[in-house]
């Protein structure tokens, strides 16, 4: 069974953009790590993408149906599942559309180990869905040293869940890099 990793850089206060959806340099330290993130990137063999965070790529120059900029830089091979009822563009080898149930596409791409590592990169939306069906394994947060107060929560649902802290790293910027395993109750 593939393993689905919620990889996504947050504020202090857990927004993972403002109110506008904005998440640029205005809000998270993007260069302060060294390269840990790019390099990270290259780890997973899939993405998963609600519209709104597949849609922020078109501001800087993405077509419909063309792998996100990260992984046209860092990982080209990177395959992507965008969920959208509202977008129209054919699929291909590299990004797929999933008009589908987010829950129930999920689970089969989980089950099926066609990809061993699958990196949810956002948003909050099809963040919660998935984590009230328990289909996410591993929390990374790249915690950003600003509080928003209003924004685009991590999780679009609210729930009580225990995590299990694997690994911590601070940066001299003030970010912290979070590894938590989702513990789900029985």
């Amino acid at each position: 069974m593939a393993e689905l990793i919620y990889h996504v850089a947050t504020t202090l206060d857990m927004f993972i953009a403002d109110r506008n959806g904005v998440a640029d340099e205005s809000v998270f330290l993007y260069a302060d790590d060294g390269g840990d993130f790019f390099a990270s990137v290259k780890q997973y063999d899939a993405v998963l993408m609600g519209r709104k965070t597949y849609e922020y790529g078109f501001k800087y120059g993405l077509k419909p149906g063309e792998p996100s900029g990260i992984a046209q830089a860092v990982h080209p091979e990177l395959k992507h599942y965008i969920f959208s009822h509202e977008l129209d563009f054919e699929s291909n080898d590299k990004v797929e559309l999933v008009k589908e149930d987010a829950v129930s596409f999920c689970k089969k791409l989980k089950d099926e180990g066609k990809h061993q590592k699958i990196w949810l990169c956002g948003g909050g939306h099809l963040a919660g869905a998935l984590l009230t069906h328990q289909l996410i394994d591993t929390l990374i947060l790249k915690i950003n040293p600003i509080l928003l107060g209003d924004g685009i929560p991590l999780f679009g649902t609210k729930q009580k869940i225990n995590l299990k802290l694997l690994h911590n790293k601070h940066y001299e910027s003030g970010v912290i890099l979070s590894t938590y395993q989702m513990v789900y109750p029985s």
